[in-house]
């Protein structure tokens, strides 16, 4: 959830060009939709989803609008072509930022008083009205529950709260196999059921975390925005999440940098042109602890309710829409390489996985991720 935004002046075949370096700590189980939270699943004091670079070219002032700001635990990243039907840029940052800290108020795990956390308190088996946006994520994540094979689980709270990655502190040991057994006793998309706008519990244990999906939601409202006043051409970050339309004002293609999965978090992988998509990452290779001698990663399989153990580091997920991308590449990440490739196969998903190998890696891409290698 903590962000630094670096700018430095390099050489591009000779063109010297603007590298806004964006580190993307967030929470994930992944970020606290989020203290706000995104697992690529909510988590309060580790982090990571993702890294990218955003490589822009030097423009004039006002050929681009740049924003800047904090929403769920984490921090967000704005650059749009202006047009006559935009607002000014102050105008236009508290319209996003209110839509923001709405989303905070439906879908955080964090505030007491969201309308999920309202959902997550009934103490038996009731029912709750929520926002036609709640209901539209919470039908999202059950979708991608049985795309992916129940790789993904939104209900996956118990879970991730036992092994200490929600709102609740560190566990002090290693949870037994009886506790990973009552707490899995907790989860089930069985248990939860929608009508109208109201989301109905049918385990009173019941505890849904939508901080896997819930940031690229919030990318996407952001794009609407902006869309909405007919942008030409932009980039919005938050936390590592991204949505890219047309190009910059010059003409030029947006252009991001997938990190490599390493410790200090600087060092390229693959720089891409995704045009106009929306692009989401998620790794394993920060947001951990160390407990007993072992790892413990922030992704749990919600089919075993253990972490993940295997050679899978980092996840890129293009898809037209960031919620969507952002759920996948969590559920990828569960999965591992092989399973990830012929579910991108099947769904002919743009993706790109780096698998730990050694003291090195190896990238993998699907068929449909090709075209936007540069």
């Amino acid at each position: 959830m903590w962000s630094r935004a670096l700018i430095c002046n390099f050489c591009i075949k000779g063109h010297p060009k603007e590298l806004l370096v964006t580190m993307f700590k967030t929470l994930a189980l992944k970020t606290p939709v989020l203290k706000t939270s995104v697992l690529k699943h909510s988590v309060s004091w580790l982090v990571l989803v993702g890294l990218a670079f955003f490589i822009s070219a030097c423009s004039k002032q006002d050929e681009v609008i740049s924003l800047a700001g904090s929403t769920m635990g984490t921090t967000y990243h704005i650059k749009v072509v202006p047009n006559e039907q935009m607002p000014t840029a102050q105008l236009l940052q508290a319209e996003i930022d209110l839509a923001l800290e709405l989303v905070n108020n439906q879908m955080s795990t964090y505030r007491p008083n969201s309308e999920l956390s309202r959902f997550n308190q009934l103490p038996l088996e009731q029912s709750v009205e929520v926002s036609p946006d709640t209901i539209k994520v919470v039908k999202e994540g059950m979708r991608l529950y049985n795309v992916t094979d129940k790789a993904l689980d939104i209900t996956l709270g118990p879970l991730v709260n036992l092994w200490g990655f929600g709102p609740d502190k560190r566990p002090t040991k290693v949870p037994t196999q009886a506790d990973i057994d009552a707490a899995k006793a907790k989860t089930g998309i069985s248990e939860l059921s929608i009508e109208g706008n109201r989301l109905s519990k049918h385990n009173a244990h019941l505890y849904v975390d939508l901080s896997s999906i819930a940031k690229g939601f919030g990318v996407d409202k952001v794009a609407s925005i902006l869309d909405k006043y007919h942008a030409s051409g932009y980039l919005v970050e938050i936390g590592g999440e991204l949505s890219i339309k047309g190009t910059k004002g010059d003409g030029s293609s947006w252009r991001v940098a997938i990190e490599k999965p390493t410790d200090d978090g600087m060092a390229v992988q693959q720089v891409i042109e995704p045009g106009t998509m929306a692009m989401a990452t998620s790794g394993d290779y920060r947001n951990y602890y160390e407990e007993e001698g072992q790892r413990f990663t922030h992704i749990i399989d919600p089919r075993t309710g253990l972490p993940i153990n295997h050679k899978l580091a980092s996840v890129t997920v293009l898809h037209k829409e960031c919620m969507t991308a952002d759920g996948f590449a969590t559920a990828m990440m569960v999965l591992g390489t092989e399973a990830s490739l012929e579910l991108a196969k099947k769904e002919h998903l743009a993706i790109m996985l780096i698998e730990k190998q050694g003291e090195g890696f190896k990238v993998y891409y699907s068929d449909a991720f090709k075209p936007f290698l540069k």
